[in-house]
């Protein structure tokens, strides 16, 4: 949604813990930029208040009474869909999936709750919370991207053009918000035997990576880890980088794993993998950059083209935020702007071929 500069970004609170509650109304009641338009004490609540009030987003709560988060999400984005941001009251392993669901339902976005005020990371905790919650507000939700039928993926692919290269050896896969759910259908679409390692970057909140790897095995057909200091890359496994690191594919055939500055705000940073990947594999790599905000990974995605590898953007009617992937277009970075059902069939020829 395009806000007015004038008017305020109406925000509906769903947590059923008063504590909290209170915390999450001083902070954002804090900001000039946001309006506090209601709360709501469970999923049930959640619901009839987003009809009543049209909020721009929602913050929800998992863990509820009557109605958790995870069902109001469901509900809310199958009638009104709005941006719902997740918080986490813990980052326990039950809770994460939950999240992860949720995002699988149309949240936006995972992140854990502000800890304490006598905390030390308090303010940051607060700084961040907000900044998401005012980015968060001016997405256009969609439910879902369209489903290609079978019959017009070939002549699709076949028109953006095929890549005549059979050596393939690394997909590199970059994304921010709206990434999960494109990463789970890539993975999920692929076969299984699929041989090209899959190094993927994802922006995500501290905390949710191993349940991001957990959420994607359980319907990919290919292994998810991720990835380990020196790890080598196996055929047909799936590497997602950790908090905190800069994940770096090797001349050896090996992951490393580097703690530095961020790189466009981001570590792990998509532009770092695919530096590496264009350093190491040159022509034999294949980048794919996803939905999400900012640049990150758009100028080394052309880096990647020029240098012979096989590019993809996501296309806009099928991205979430069409960010990183249009920046991607506008440098002419990507051979091919295609969705995810396009994007899996491409793979799996490539992959057929190697």
């Amino acid at each position: 949604m395009n806000l007015k500069k004038d008017s305020k970004i109406r925000l509906l609170i769903v947590d059923d813990s008063d504590g909290m509650r209170m915390l999450l109304e001083w902070i954002f009641g804090n900001d000039p930029a946001i309006e506090v338009a209601g709360i709501a004490r469970d999923g049930i609540e959640a619901a009839d208040a987003v009809a009543r009030l049209a909020p721009d987003v929602i913050t929800m709560d998992i863990q509820m009474p009557r109605m958790d988060g995870l069902e109001a999400t469901r509900r809310i984005m199958e009638t009104i869909p709005t941006p719902i941001v997740i918080l986490s009251g813990n980052l326990d392993a039950q809770e994460v999936a939950s999240s992860f669901r949720a995002m699988e339902a149309g949240a936006l976005v995972a992140m854990a709750k502000p800890r304490g005020v006598n905390h030390p990371e308090f303010e940051a905790d607060v700084a961040n919370l907000v900044r998401v919650v005012k980015l968060m507000a001016e997405v256009k939700v969609v439910k879902r991207w369209p489903r290609v039928a079978k019959s017009q993926q070939k002549p699709l692919w076949q028109a953006a053009g095929e890549s005549a290269q059979t050596d393939h050896q690394v997909v590199a896969i970059g994304a921010s918000t709206g990434g999960p759910m494109v990463i789970k259908t890539i993975l999920s679409g692929l076969p299984q035997g699929f041989p090209l390692p899959v190094l993927i970057v994802q922006h995500m909140m501290p905390g949710f990576i191993q349940g991001f790897a957990d959420w994607l095995n359980i319907t990919s057909r290919l292994p998810v880890h991720v990835a380990s200091q020196d790890e080598l890359v196996l055929p047909g496994h799936v590497y997602i980088a950790p908090d905190g690191f800069q994940m770096l594919a090797k001349h050896n055939g090996r992951i490393e794993l580097k703690r530095s500055a961020p790189e466009n705000g981001q570590c792990p940073s998509v532009s770092a993998l695919f530096r590496s990947v264009t350093a190491v594999y040159g022509s034999k790599a294949v980048g794919i950059i996803l939905t999400g905000m900012g640049n990150d990974g758009a100028r080394e995605l052309k880096l990647m083209k020029d240098s012979g590898a096989v590019t993809i953007a996501q296309d806009p009617a099928s991205s979430v935020i069409y960010g990183m992937p249009g920046e991607a277009a506008k440098l002419d970075a990507a051979r091919y702007v295609i969705p995810p059902g396009i994007i899996v069939t491409a793979l799996t020829r490539m992959g057929t071929r190697s």
